[in-house]
């Protein structure tokens, strides 16, 4: 049995979703099911049992769990960049995992972890998924604080030997839908883009980059889940990894790709960006790919056209994955 937590989410349903095409049934999801777009995202998934974040937490404590739990994938987290409730981060993302990680050591039972590379803050350290890089990071928010605080806390415990904890960078795809301010820039920007030909993108306020030039390693949210099943095949690797592609591309090449799979020409305007952002803004973000390598992950990740592209078909029939 695998148990999904997050299961119901972006990242989590599409696990899923790759987990049923795989045969695989034999499901616990956990969620917090609390709004209908995230409720369609287990429409027509196959799973034995749901159960609520805080029910599953109470079993976890009880130790009132199945006893043939093969892994847990956990993607459940209060993932909002911009949230100013330092106690709920704590509480939510940090103590949870802990709880849960704990119960996964003391069972034996794989643990892989979804951490965040915002958890790298500025990037002034690069983005090598590293102990050394690790211990050095400074988060430019509270949610990049509460991934940093439990990569650090697995990593001093010596848990890190055997839980995989994943960096993920920019991931869009099907079944963001219900994430209101955190969607992805591509989900936001493709209703006006498909009726008005338009696109609006943050002004840059840091001298080494133009306006739209700033720089992310965005990733398809199929090969995010390819990596999280790469790891579900072989348990027997460990430790911190960063998913990403590898390349970074401008918002102004993401939105030309969006426009080329509109069939438009780029009409973009750059609009001035909210104060409380752009001191946490990263301008630059680029995955180190050297570590999953290494580990045997060969799979090659799809290019920014080719993800968009695919990723508009979903778009335009309100499809979920």
């Amino acid at each position: 049995m695998i148990i999904v937590t997050g299961g119901a989410g972006f990242i989590g349903s599409c696990i899923v979703a790759h987990l049923n095409a795989r045969g695989r049934e034999d499901l616990i999801i956990v969620d917090n099911l609390n709004d209908p777009l995230k409720e369609r995202n287990l429409e027509n998934k196959k799973f034995q049992k749901y159960l609520d974040k805080k029910d599953f937490l109470v079993k976890v404590k009880e130790n009132t769990l199945p006893s043939v739990v093969e892994c847990v994938i956990h993607m459940g987290a209060c993932s909002s960049t911009t949230l100013s409730d330092a106690a709920y981060y704590r509480e939510n993302n940090l103590e949870y995992t802990k709880s849960l990680a704990l119960w996964c050591r003391d069972k034996g039972v794989n643990f892989i972890y979804a951490s965040s590379a915002a958890t790298y803050g500025d990037g002034s350290h690069g983005y090598k998924d590293d102990e050394e890089t690790m211990r050095k990071c400074q988060p430019l928010n509270l949610y990049g604080q509460s991934k940093q605080d439990f990569d650090l806390w697995a990593l001093d415990k010596g848990y890190l030997d055997s839980f995989v904890g994943l960096k993920f960078f920019n991931v869009f795809g099907p079944n963001e839908y219900h994430k209101k301010d955190m969607r992805s820039v591509v989900l936001k920007a493709y209703p006006r883009a498909a009726t008005e030909g338009k696109i609006a993108l943050f002004k840059s306020y840091h001298p080494d980059y133009a306006d739209g030039e700033q720089k992310r390693d965005f990733i398809y949210v199929m090969d995010a889940v390819s990596v999280v099943l790469f790891f579900l095949d072989h348990p027997e690797i460990a430790g911190i990894y960063n998913v990403g592609t590898g390349q970074a591309c401008t918002w102004n090449e993401l939105a030309g790709a969006l426009f080329r799979a509109l069939g438009r020409e780029p009409d973009i305007e750059y609009i001035e960006m909210p104060d409380h952002l752009r001191k946490r803004y990263q301008y630059f973000t680029q995955a180190d790919m050297t570590k999953l390598a290494s580990a045997g992950y060969m799979k090659p990740f799809q290019s920014l056209q080719s993800a968009i592209s695919d990723y508009v078909g979903y778009l335009k029939e309100d499809k979920h994955l």
